[in-house]
């Protein structure tokens, strides 16, 4: 059997589009069709079926693709073996998934470790989107994620970070001044600031049931770079927020950072990437790359800056 009509039923399967898989491949959508139609007459099944615009694999289908995937890319990493892939002449272009935070904290690190051994791959930070990443992530849409919200699916995945929370407000809130850490009673009473598409969330509020407690929700944002400008504003507002991230607005903004004063398990930021089977030398130097950037860094969450923090 031809190899290439292998290459094109994985391509099509993963990207479960002719157009997608005629562009991963670098051929046109009439080859792709082709190669296709030459594989039905051979296997004497149709593979894959039209419903609406995409192509779903037959059961046939779905039962050869793990042998084919895995003979693709044993073959490929063979000959990765022998050629190798060589970051300083690479042009393609990676694609990360990342949240605002995390986009505001590693992305400076990954791009100059990539840079440094990697001078003309164009790397493209793309808006987390936790509902979409398993699709994203099957079908090569993205190359890598960064993310800490539980990816659906059995994707290859390392934790990067363990993440506990503190507690954040101005200096001037009554709380501020608490020498031996914050009462879980007025803790509770104070006037919470959340960012909605927060991770954490779920894992505080199933910490604070625990406590006999809900969350309190009374102002709700939707970035997180609003939030160090909005309580260096309001002194009667609190946050809680990864203490990293506290930390280091407590250094640029006139904020002070707390203990948490409940128990709640520390968050995993985790690095995911893709199963496709195209370019798997570079995508294990780009997942070894990342892993290092972020490992190697607290995060330059300091970045979030403005005139409050200068004129203090």
């Amino acid at each position: 059997m031809d190899l290439n009509l292998i290459r094109v039923f994985v391509a099509v399967y993963e990207t479960r589009s002719m157009t997608a898989a005629a562009a991963r491949l670098y051929v046109t959508q009439p080859a792709v069709s082709q190669a296709l139609g030459r594989l039905r007459r051979d296997l004497n099944d149709q593979l894959f079926r039209r419903v609406g615009r995409a192509m779903e694999p037959t059961p046939l289908a779905v039962s050869l693709f793990p042998g084919f995937r895995d003979g693709i890319a044993g073959i490929d990493r063979t000959m990765d073996g022998v050629a190798g892939f060589d970051p300083a002449l690479s042009r393609r272009r990676s694609r990360i998934a990342l949240s605002e935070l995390g986009e505001i904290g590693y992305f400076p690190s990954i791009f100059r470790a990539v840079r440094a051994s990697a001078p003309h791959l164009r790397v493209e930070a793309v808006p987390l989107d936790v509902q979409a990443l398993p699709e994203w992530l099957s079908q090569g849409t993205i190359d890598l994620a960064v993310t800490s919200s539980p990816v659906a699916g059995a994707f290859e995945h390392v934790v990067l970070k363990s993440q506990a929370y503190a507690v954040l407000m101005s200096r001037d809130h009554p709380l501020a001044s608490a020498t031996h850490g914050l009462d879980l009673e007025d803790y509770i009473a104070a006037d919470q600031v959340v960012v909605a598409g927060d991770s954490g969330l779920p894992r505080l509020e199933s910490a604070l049931r625990r406590s006999g407690a809900v969350l309190r929700s009374d102002v709700v944002l939707n970035h997180f770079a609003s939030l160090p400008s909005l309580l260096a504003a309001s002194p009667d507002l609190i946050a809680t927020v990864p203490d990293t991230i506290a930390t280091g607005w407590a250094q640029s903004w006139p904020l002070t950072v707390q203990p948490l004063p409940l128990e709640m398990p520390a968050v995993e930021v985790c690095l995911y990437r893709r199963t496709t089977t195209q370019q798997l030398g570079a995508l294990d130097w780009l997942f070894d790359t990342v892993v290092r950037a972020v490992r190697g860094t607290h995060g330059e969450f300091f970045a979030i800056h403005g005139n409050a923090a200068r004129e203090r």
